[in-house]
């Protein structure tokens, strides 16, 4: 219980660490001169440096265990990430930070569902991983106007050491007290890489993997990156303000997480929820790209629903899990958070140069309204692919593989 609990408050960590950029957005254009594109670029190099992580993550998963694979990349890129960003002096140096943050982070989710996998049956999965991405997402939370108010008392850099600390005690905490479960057999067919090969050969995979992708993109790339130029271009507000906004945002995620967790079982199904939920997000998406200019409350609605709809992603995960061979359980798992992380992280490149392309100094308003557009227009499409893939019922979800 102690080393899921470690593991908890490391997701927290990894939820604020891809998220906290878009309050340190003003501090960090006036201090550093980093431009829009600069936190662009350092915003994407975090989750492309997760996704890229989770192929060498999901062999040493299954052939060293979840302890020292969470905790040896948490201790090295996640705290030493974090102080490389507290003495940041050159745009390009966030950039590098955040690389690294992210590779340190990118084993925590992951190790957790190893382990839930392994321990726990199929039919529970989607609930675990939800609740537990609930949980982390307070890290969400943190990241917005505690954050702001903690920046703007004691500076963003002593707030960075100070993290990099937690991290490091965090990382110690999981290599003492996670517990790995047993291995699948004796370890003789692991066959390292080769394995994801098997694994992109299960055609039941491919329609859920774009949805998997996408489902997350939209309430990560505007609560992390966007909301923070998009409300301060629009509306004019202040860190403290963008960090009160970001917040009501945060807390969505984590509602959202929590809710879609039961609805599988509930409704005996997991296909049919994920776009149920996903559809009333892109219709969200529709309403404020049609109107990206009301009034601050109304805009935190929105915000509020997209956050909401967004946390599919524990769902997500067990219903590709249910299609897994257990002896590819690692790697599985982290395919699948490849495509859910790479996704974002390819969408804040993508974003960018749509918000880039689309800016004019006498109307600030029309760069975002064509980034809502964008973000409704691909969750559009992954949601179409999604509709062909099979359903798979929480009571028999297991590794039955007939494809």
């Amino acid at each position: 219980m102690a080393g899921l609990a470690a593991l908890a408050i490391a997701y927290v960590l990894s939820q604020f660490y891809r998220s906290f950029l878009a309050v340190l957005t003003p501090a960090l254009i006036t201090e550093l001169g980093a431009t829009k594109g600069d936190l662009s670029v350092a915003s994407g190099a975090w989750f492309v440096a997760f996704a890229l992580s989770q192929f060498g993550i999901g062999v040493a998963l299954d052939r060293y265990g979840p302890k020292r694979t969470a905790a040896t990349l948490l201790a090295l890129g996640g705290a030493g990430g974090a102080l490389v960003f507290a003495g940041a002096t050159q745009p390009w140096m966030v950039i590098v930070a955040m690389t690294m943050i992210g590779i340190g982070c990118a084993p925590v989710l992951m190790a957790s569902v190893f382990i839930f996998a392994r321990t726990y049956s199929p039919a529970r999965l989607a609930i675990l991983v939800s609740w537990l991405v609930g949980f982390g997402s307070f890290g969400n939370v943190i990241g917005a106007s505690p954050l702001a108010a903690a920046a703007d008392a004691f500076g963003w850099r002593p707030v960075m050491l100070g993290l990099g600390a937690v991290t490091l005690v965090t990382a110690i905490a999981v290599l003492f007290f996670v517990r790995d479960p047993a291995r699948h057999g004796d370890g003789t067919a692991d066959n390292g890489f080769a394995g994801y090969l098997e694994l992109f050969s299960l055609k039941v995979l491919w329609p859920i993997l774009p949805l998997v992708a996408l489902n997350y993109a939209a309430a990560a790339g505007i609560r992390g990156l966007w909301a923070g130029p998009y409300l301060s271009d629009v509306y004019g507000l202040d860190s403290l303000a963008i960090g009160q906004v970001t917040l009501f945002m945060a807390l969505a995620m984590v509602v959202g997480s929590f809710v879609y967790g039961p609805l599988d079982t509930l409704f005996g199904t997991r296909k049919w929820v994920a776009v149920g939920g996903n559809a009333i997000g892109l219709v969200v998406l529709v309403v404020i790209a049609l109107y990206p200019v009301t009034d601050v409350v109304t805009t935190t609605v929105f915000l509020v629903l997209i956050g909401l709809t967004g946390g599919s992603y524990g769902l997500l995960m067990a219903h590709g899990r249910a299609f897994l061979p257990p002896h590819l359980t690692g790697r599985g798992v982290t395919m699948l958070n490849f495509f859910s992380i790479g996704g974002v992280g390819i969408m804040q490149f993508a974003t960018g140069a749509v918000v880039t392309a689309n800016t004019a100094a006498d109307a600030p308003a029309a760069a975002y309204q064509s980034l809502f557009w964008f973000y409704a227009a691909t969750l559009a499409l992954s949601l179409v692919t999604y509709l062909a893939c099979r359903d798979a019922k929480p009571e028999k979800a297991a590794a039955q593989i007939s494809a």
